[in-house]
Formats: C-alpha cells, sequence, structure tokens
C-alpha cells in the first residue's frame, strides 16, 4: 500500500512556537556560557517565564499602571528638555 505524499502545509509550524524555541535555545546557551551565578539564575527565571507565560503580569492585574508609567515618562522628558 503506498500513501500519497503529505503537502507542505502539514509540515508547516506556527512562527510562535518557532520564536519560543529560538528563545529558550538563546536562553540556555547565554545561561551555560555564563560564568557568573546571578546571571544563570536570571537564565533560569527568564526560561521558566518563556515556559509559563500564565504567571506573567499583565496590565488588567494593575489597572492604571500604565497611565501612570507613561506620566511619569513624559514628566521625565519635559524635566530633561528644560535642564
Amino acid at each position: 500500500m503506498t500513501t500519497l505524499p503529505r503537502s507542505i502545509a502539514a509540515l508547516d509550524v506556527p512562527l510562535a512556537d518557532v520564536e519560543q524555541e529560538l528563545a529558550a535555545e538563546v536562553l540556555i546557551r547565554a545561561r551555560a556560557a555564563s560564568p557568573s551565578p546571578s546571571d544563570r539564575i536570571a537564565y533560569a527565571n527568564d526560561l521558566y517565564l518563556l515556559a509559563h507565560p500564565e504567571v506573567c503580569a499583565v496590565d488588567a492585574d494593575y489597572p492604571g499602571f500604565a497611565a501612570w508609567i507613561a506620566d511619569q515618562v513624559a514628566k521625565n522628558r519635559t524635566v530633561r528638555r528644560t535642564s
């Protein structure tokens, strides 16, 4: 029995999956190459957050914070221009 060849569409991987795998690979290599224990901990934390996006905060978790930050940035720029 012969099977028909699969179409290229069957081999496609969503771009988001490829980007996440690439980011994880970069973090794993950076962690392995880092001589700093604190950097290795930071890379391990980044890997965890990459694998578990549900634990990351979003704007809805802190209502009004994004507007407050935007206001602080605007004030900072104003002060820098006048200095």
